[in-house]
């Protein structure tokens, strides 16, 4: 009886060990796209009224967390001539889907009330405007800290998906 029950739980681990190779092997990402240089477009606020000082905080959080992320070798901000000479350049688009102010007081007091969160749909295109991935992205503050952090928290997962997508190719990438 012993005997039946050793081999059933050594066919067992052994089976088990298999299929975790197996979904590991599938869950490995696909290969980056190589683009050395992204061009940050102006978000604008066209269809959603989006605050002056939300609009300039999410581009400038955008670009300063592109370049701390360090995935592309150059991140051009929009209008920089620059950007058409550059190598493999892609550029990033973001349009704001949804945007929800909330309260800073409200939550500073209730610590569960007044959240502040916005969308934002980010589609990275190449040099001859072909879309490459289009990911919506949401920014948020939820307990403590000032709205104005929502554009923070959008701009660091916005560069997790380019470092997650793209490599520069270089070495050290």
């Amino acid at each position: 009886m012993r005997n039946i029950f050793r081999n059933a739980l050594t066919g067992f681990v052994v089976l088990t060990l298999c299929f975790a190779g197996v979904l590991r092997a599938e869950a490995k990402q696909p290969a980056k796209m190589k683009a050395s240089a992204i061009e940050v477009k102006m978000i604008p606020s066209d269809e959603l009224t989006l605050p002056t000082e939300f609009q300039i905080s999410l581009y400038e959080n955008l670009v300063e967390q592109l370049q701390k992320k360090a995935v592309f070798t150059r991140v051009y901000r929009d209008g920089d001539k620059n950007a058409v000479s550059a190598a493999d350049l892609i550029t990033l688009e973001c349009t704001v889907v949804k945007f929800k102010k909330g309260n800073e007081t409200l939550r500073q007091v209730t610590t569960v009330a007044g959240a502040t969160s916005m969308t934002l749909r980010c589609e990275f295109t190449d040099k001859n405007g072909k879309s490459l991935l289009v990911r919506d992205i949401t920014g948020n503050v939820r307990f403590f800290g000032g709205s104005l952090k929502a554009t923070y928290d959008f701009a660091k997962k916005a560069a997790k998906v380019a470092d997650e997508n793209f490599s520069s190719g270089t070495a050290g990438s």
